[in-house]
């Protein structure tokens, strides 16, 4: 029966296999990188043009996750200004969520350059940076979020405020993240 982690060493080197270059984010970077929490979806960010969704639908289907017919259709959705797709796995009656970003704005394409190599379990995958992590989870915005950052700052102590206010700025996020960065000082 298949996981979570399955699912995040599957879309891994589904992504390493075809030569698309990928970080993981969301809340599984929160386990590496602050305070361990549940997490119950995988999240992505891919450099992969739309015109070659339908080869990765089709790759994805073949190790039995399902693609929505919207997506297959070639609706694209948008959380926080940025484009995704979304793919399932049923396991026992549940499905894990993958969303999987489009790397499309110069930030985005920042966050690939700066990934960096992390073992989960046994396994190596590219993972976000911390400060990455922090942006995009102020970028966001929920509660959950603001509390993961603290986490993260917690844990990763010395953090690059420079590159994190300049992205702010550029993200149009700056008032936000000073609000953010304020509350989750130790």
């Amino acid at each position: 029966m298949k996981d979570l982690t399955d699912a995040l060493y599957e879309f891994s080197d589904l992504f390493q296999r075809i030569g698309v270059p990928y970080v993981v984010m969301g809340g599984l970077a929160v386990r590496l990188y602050g305070l361990p929490r549940p997490t119950y979806d995988l999240d992505y960010t891919i450099l992969l043009s739309r015109g070659q969704l339908p080869d990765l639908y089709d790759r994805a289907e073949e190790l039995g996750y399902t693609v929505a017919p919207p997506y297959r259709a070639g609706w694209i959705d948008e959380v926080a200004g940025l484009p995704l797709v979304k793919f399932g796995l049923y396991v026992q009656g549940k499905i894990i969520d993958i969303d999987v970003f489009l790397a499309e704005t110069d930030y985005q394409r920042e966050v690939l350059a700066r990934r960096r190599r992390e073992e989960v379990e046994e396994h190596s995958v590219w993972v976000v940076s911390p400060e990455d992590l922090i942006l995009l989870k102020a970028l966001a915005n929920p509660p959950r979020d603001r509390l993961d950052i603290g986490d993260v700052r917690f844990m990763q102590g010395n953090l690059d405020e420079t590159y994190l206010r300049q992205w702010a700025g550029r993200l149009q996020i700056a008032d936000r993240f000073e609000e953010i960065w304020r509350e989750t000082a130790m």
